[in-house]
């Protein structure tokens, strides 16, 4: 049986709405994106944290989850992170797309039964919301940022065969006010980060 890990990768978070502060932020997000995994089958919730977010990542996680200290924000540690732990596909995805459906993640695994990796990019802004691999992770795999300014076009060129590189759907992440208006109050989930933008401002 092929085991599956799914990573939420706690990135840095510089932007909180007006009102909200930037900490209390950065936790909702993350509560969100971690509760998301509670609704997936057939694949294990972990997290991906710098070992100063340590006690971020603590408080997010259920009891008995895998937390992974990695020593850079880069997708490639947390790939090898999961892949030490025996693990023969994982996906890491950004801990800022709290409303994300997990349909989307199943989209990002199902290519690798023929692909080596699925890429699915950020809808809005630049950057990445999430990358999926069969571990070990290719040897070819250029140093992954999602924040960086990297379309998923881009990391085809690095694998022998470009058809190795799938893509998945978009979506948003929230990283800045005009993101703000994309999310959908009639969409259920991310009730920590609804709760604090209700609290704090106002969705518009």
């Amino acid at each position: 049986m092929t085991r599956r890990v799914i990573v939420v990768l706690l990135t840095p978070v510089t932007w909180a709405p007006p009102g909200v502060d930037l900490g209390k932020w950065r936790h909702a997000l993350a509560e969100d994106a971690v509760d998301l995994l509670a609704t997936l089958n057939e694949v294990d919730p972990a997290i991906a944290a710098l070992p100063a977010d340590r006690p971020l990542a603590d408080a997010v996680a259920w009891p008995s989850m895998q937390i992974y200290e990695v020593p850079t924000t880069l997708v490639n540690d947390t790939f090898a992170a999961a892949a030490a732990d025996g693990y023969d596909q994982a996906a890491v995805i950004a801990a800022d797309a709290p409303d994300l459906p997990g349909l989307i993640l199943g989209k990002l695994f199902r290519p690798l039964t023929t692909k080596t990796l699925a890429v699915a990019p950020a809808e809005t802004g630049h950057g990445l919301l999430g990358v999926a691999s069969r571990l070990p992770a290719p040897a070819w795999l250029p140093p992954l940022d999602l924040d960086a300014d990297v379309p998923a076009t881009a990391i085809r060129p690095h694998a022998p065969n470009p058809a190795e590189v799938a893509t998945a759907p978009p979506w948003r992440r929230l990283r800045g006010p005009s993101d703000l208006a994309t999310l959908d109050q009639a969409v259920e989930g991310w009730d920590a980060t609804r709760a604090l933008l209700t609290s704090g401002t106002t969705i518009t």
